[in-house]
């Protein structure tokens, strides 16, 4: 059985993470069912909070007890004050996010349903993310690790790029994305755990032992993992070359909304903290599965605490396939 003092926190200071990317206004409704065709939905239930990929990956890091700083672009507007302010009172270092003039902040809105599944609109100005500074490796070189999505690819690849350059891990949140983003961001990652959409769509498979093993070989350099919801999670164990599986912890779902993010937060934090690659998805996937029991997206994020509960009554094993058998199974 897992024991929580493998998940303390080291001593000394709080690890640094440095996250870029998505900053949005969302308007959470909870309904019943999800719509699937034209006319009026009353919801019993309703949220606005800022979050978006990178900043409910913050937020993650911030609840575990790390020292979360978000890069991310706003228009100079009132949504735009109000996702800051949100953020910063999140316990978020928000010093690095920018207000672009002549572009509207990013809104979203989202049904969750009973189930905690959830259907998403969201709205980003083309101007919001034109604008790219210069990412130096001395100005990351004071974060332990960094993690990016692509929601700004641009200035992601930027940072990746100094990560890499100052020796920090450069993690990518690998979701869907337009044509070509995640092709150009992947190559300059030290870590890359995508969603099973993009995972899928990148691979061109659906058998996700094989997704794994043909993205392994298409970004070598990178660790690989795929997270695949109540499936688990997948990735490419680099020592012994085999692909690893764990399962998700089993829980009831009442809004899966930003789990991911959560997953990735937890994820960045533990690379930052130096816990071992077994223990990281251990880690990562009780926080994720831990906030889809609670309703309003990136506030479900447990506590350090209640991760490391979590995990001392979780035993699960995880399994592994070889070399030769994933080889195989891709034959098939």
């Amino acid at each position: 059985m897992t024991t929580s003092s493998a998940f303390d926190a080291p001593p000394g200071r709080e690890r640094r993470v440095l996250c870029v990317g998505a900053a949005v206004m969302d308007t959470l409704f909870r309904v019943r069912t999800l719509p699937t065709g034209q006319g009026k939905i009353l919801p019993y239930d309703m949220l606005q909070i800022a979050e978006g990929m990178a900043s409910s990956a913050a937020f993650a890091v911030a609840r575990l007890g790390g020292d979360a700083s978000l890069w991310g672009a706003v228009g100079n507007d009132a949504v735009g004050e109000r996702i800051i302010a949100d953020l910063s009172e999140s316990g978020i270092d928000t010093s690095g996010m920018l207000r672009v003039e002549d572009a509207r902040s990013a809104i979203s809105t989202i049904l969750v349903d009973d189930q905690g599944e959830r259907l998403i609109v969201p709205f980003y100005d083309a101007g919001l993310h034109e604008t790219v500074k210069p990412v130096t490796r001395q100005e990351v070189s004071s974060f332990d690790a960094v993690l990016v999505d692509v929601r700004w690819p641009k200035l992601a690849l930027r940072t990746l790029l100094a990560a890499r350059e100052a020796g920090k891990p450069a993690i990518l949140d690998g979701d869907v994305a337009g044509d070509g983003v995640i092709e150009m961001l992947a190559p300059a990652a030290s870590h890359i755990v995508f969603s099973q959409p993009a995972a899928e769509r990148l691979a061109g498979a659906a058998e996700l032992v094989k997704i794994v093993g043909l993205l392994k070989r298409k970004f070598e350099r990178a660790f690989i993992s795929v997270t695949a919801g109540e499936n688990g999670s997948f990735w490419f164990d680099d020592r012994t070359g085999e692909i690893a599986h764990l399962a998700a912890p089993k829980v009831r779902a009442v809004d899966t909304l930003a789990a991911g993010d959560i997953f990735h937060g937890a994820f960045a934090l533990a690379v930052a903290e130096g816990l071992p690659i077994e223990e990281t998805m251990r880690w990562a996937s009780m926080a994720a599965a831990l906030k889809c029991q609670v309703f309003g997206g990136r506030t479900g994020a447990p506590s350090r605490a209640e991760v490391c509960d979590g995990l001392r009554d979780w035993d699960v094993p995880m399994t592994k396939m070889t070399d030769r058998q994933w080889k195989r199974s891709e034959r098939q």
